[in-house]
């Protein structure tokens, strides 16, 4: 395994993905802010909570990079539409399962049954996350293939 690779690599596709998804949030093709979604776990605070939220991206897509490098590894191969697939994979499960669950364990987040007294700040993203909007499904997966496709050019480069 390219172990030199996965780090610097890892980093870059976790870049890469993490700006487009503001970029998308910026210009109004979602409301899914995920700096602001993680970094509330942590801290009240918004503007803190996005400086942190970004770091535990970036980690968490170190953690997803080891992964899919280690998947590569296995194949005996690295492109970049294994890598999409990976991605659409990798999208998949965040959608379905990761997201509609996050309201369970985070301590801002209401849940779908949360009534008027709820004093949560963040509302659930619900299945899909379609409750951030009926785009950001799309733009999710758009980024993620990107990330995939990013670290199978890269991982196959080195």
């Amino acid at each position: 395994m390219d172990w030199a690779g996965w780090a610097l690599f890892g980093l870059v596709a976790t870049v890469a993905l993490t700006a487009a998804l503001i970029a998308a949030q910026l210009g109004g093709l979602t409301r899914l802010d995920l700096p602001l979604v993680l970094g509330t776990l942590v801290t009240e605070d918004p503007d803190r909570a996005r400086i942190v939220g970004f770091f535990i991206h970036l980690c968490a897509g170190q953690g997803f990079a080891l992964g899919y490098a280690a998947a590569f590894t296995l194949l005996h191969r690295a492109t970049w539409w294994i890598g999409a697939l990976f991605g659409m994979l990798h999208v998949g499960i965040a959608l379905t399962v990761l997201l509609p669950l996050l309201p369970g364990v985070h301590p801002r987040m209401a849940s779908q049954r949360a009534g008027p007294a709820s004093t949560a700040v963040l509302e659930p993203p619900g299945l899909f996350a379609l409750n951030y909007g009926i785009q950001t499904p799309a733009v999710a997966a758009v980024v993620h293939v990107m990330y995939g496709a990013v670290l199978g050019l890269l991982l196959k480069a080195a």
